[in-house]
């Protein structure tokens, strides 16, 4: 946390629950809690992170940028 009256300190956090919700959360009906709780792991570990282009990676992959800033 930066200091009081930063409106920009939850932006990227804000924007991935934002993302979260709208792309695989809202979409679904979970039973359980757990059920759910798998469902956004799969998410992440299966889509977000390595194949959803993000605006602030000049719209490439997690994966795609850190094998480009790599090489």
């Amino acid at each position: 946390m930066s200091g009081k009256g930063n409106c920009y300190d939850n932006a990227m956090v804000e924007t991935f629950f934002k993302t979260l919700k709208s792309e695989p959360v809202w979409r679904s009906m979970f039973e359980t809690r757990d059920e759910a709780t798998a469902m956004i792991g799969r998410y992440i570990d299966r889509f977000y992170d390595p194949t959803r282009r993000h605006s602030a990676l000049a719209f490439m992959s997690p994966v795609q940028y850190e094998m480009t800033v790599a090489a």
